[in-house]
């Protein structure tokens, strides 16, 4: 049977081990394992661990969602701090991919999920790959962090705002030489007729080609799974993405059929009222979720989603692997819109508030970080408390500064992107691509630039506001949590998980009992 861990071809990991060789020798690996070592990490101290990510959260987007924050409970917000700030450990993560300077998050998701950084576009395979070719796949394939987790008997769950198909929630579970087959309707007629699988079907048939790897298993699939991206599992016709999947597949019903005791919820409400037991599987969208500014009511929040999570999750003695993501701080980036981005990172911050009072510190590590960043900028001279999405005023002075041009600027702008768009009370960034992209300075003088459809200009006009390429904070809490301390490779995060949980000693264990 054509194996699903790596996409297309035949099973590609050797059968008695836990992690393959090929990952374990990988470089990437060896050096993460070896560092986190050096480190004195204790193994095995963490029963549960919390991977939040925000995607697109650099570091300019955390200091201005700080002051933001801090602003609107009517502080300076220099001051303030988000709630995985005050984590006792702190570091940074080089996010670049193997083949590109500035990352996407695809091969930035799959470093932590692999402890093996790899190529821009693909995950869950190493770097020797070729992007869109299935053969290459072929004995390239890596064990995720998840994967483990379900091998060694702990509850899995993902939860995020974009599609569960989408690079980073599905880097945790799928394996794929191109981020961009979300469903069999994405796959060129030559990938189908190599065998490859989209990822949405890589979703459902989770548990079984898991089993299939190792027989000796109790594998009961991933526990909860929450996002959108619904018209990649339904053949939906007229659905925000498009015609939704090929022919008559209902991978809905499909994973209903497969998990008798599971609950499909689509809306807040019946995910509220989902039963307390039994896989849950929930889809609010059919594409992305709406942006928390313009979330409607029948759609849960990201604290919402996760909340739900941990209360199944925490029923496992064995424990739990969790990741959360906040994807659409990305989303409004690529839009240009930093209150967009910012009100993302916001309800992150929350929703990782209500992870550390809902969880035991003492056994359960929390980890906050980011795939990649923006090209997001913060200057200009404005005085302590001016408002961060607003005009610079200088220190001392009422009135906005004025550039050599004679036109005031903001405090946030982009390098690149879109440009200037000002969509007043609008809160979904992605009204951005209505028009074209914009050049030059605008005279905002009698624009009001904290409104929430107000796009920052940028220097350089393209299509999509792109990634930076400089590095990411950690920020983590809990046994273990010490180890994401300095600056390290960002496939190091997957072994400070794997030490702390001590994930392939209690997989491999798990195996030799059975």
């Amino acid at each position: 049977m054509l194996s699903l861990l790596s996409g297309c071809g035949t099973d590609s990991f050797p059968p008695a081990s836990v992690i393959p060789e090929h990952q374990q020798n990988n470089p990437w690996y060896r050096q993460g394992r070896d560092e986190i070592g050096t480190r004195g990490a204790p193994t095995g101290v963490a029963k549960n661990v919390v991977l939040f990510v925000g995607d697109g959260m650099g570091i300019s987007t955390v200091t201005a969602a700080r002051i933001l924050a801090g602003q609107r409970a009517g502080m300076s917000g220099e001051e303030h701090q988000l709630s995985f700030e005050r984590f006792p450990f702190t570091g940074l993560a080089k996010t670049y991919n193997v083949d590109a300077q500035t990352p996407d998050s695809a091969g930035t998701m799959s470093a932590m999920m692999t402890g093996v950084k790899t190529d821009f576009g693909v995950f869950g395979i190493d770097e020797d790959v070729r992007r869109g070719d299935c053969g290459s796949a072929e004995g390239n394939g890596l064990v995720t962090a998840l994967e483990l987790a379900e091998i060694a008997g702990k509850s899995t769950g993902l939860v995020s705002t974009a599609r569960l198909t989408h690079a980073t929630p599905a880097a945790t579970y799928a394996h794929s030489v191109e981020r961009d087959w979300e469903d069999d309707s994405t796959l060129p007629a030559e990938a189908l007729a190599a065998g490859c699988s989209d990822i949405a079907r890589q979703f459902v048939d989770f548990r079984q080609r898991l089993a299939r790897r190792y027989p000796e298993a109790r594998i009961d699939g991933i526990d909860i799974a929450l996002g959108g991206g619904r018209a990649n599992f339904l053949p939906v016709e007229g659905s925000e993405r498009g015609s939704g999947r090929r022919g008559d597949a209902d991978l809905v019903g499909l994973w209903l059929e497969e998990n008798p005791d599971g609950h499909y919820v689509s809306d807040r409400e019946t995910l509220l009222a989902a039963p307390p037991t039994g896989p849950l599987f929930g889809l609010f969208s059919d594409s992305h979720m709406n942006y928390e500014g313009d979330r409607p009511d029948a759609q849960p929040s990201l604290t919402d989603m996760t909340l739900a999570a941990l209360e199944r999750l925490v029923k496992n003695t064995n424990g739990f692997f969790l990741m959360v993501e906040g994807g659409r701080i990305d989303h409004a980036h690529h839009a240009g819109n930093a209150a967009g981005a910012l009100g993302e990172t916001i309800e992150l911050a929350r929703a990782v508030k209500a992870a550390v009072e809902r969880l035991d510190p003492a056994n359960t590590l929390i980890i906050v970080t980011a795939d990649h960043s923006h090209t997001l900028t913060m200057g200009g001279y404005p005085r302590r408390g001016n408002p961060i999405l607003g005009k610079v005023v200088l220190p001392g002075e009422e009135q906005p500064a004025l550039a050599e041009d004679g036109l005031p600027y903001t405090t946030l702008g982009y390098r690149d992107g879109l440009g200037f768009r000002n969509f007043g009370g609008e809160t979904n960034s992605d009204v951005a691509y209505e028009q074209p992209p914009s050049t030059g300075r605008v005279d905002l003088t009698d624009v009001d630039t904290t409104a929430p459809g107000f796009h920052q200009t940028a220097l350089v006009p393209t299509e999509a506001e792109t990634h930076g390429g400089e590095d990411v904070a950690v920020y983590a809490i809990g046994p273990g949590a010490a180890a994401v301390s300095g600056v390290q490779e960002q496939s190091n995060i997957f072994h400070v998980v794997n030490a702390a949980v001590g994930l392939d000693i209690a997989a491999s264990a798990a195996l030799a009992d059975r």
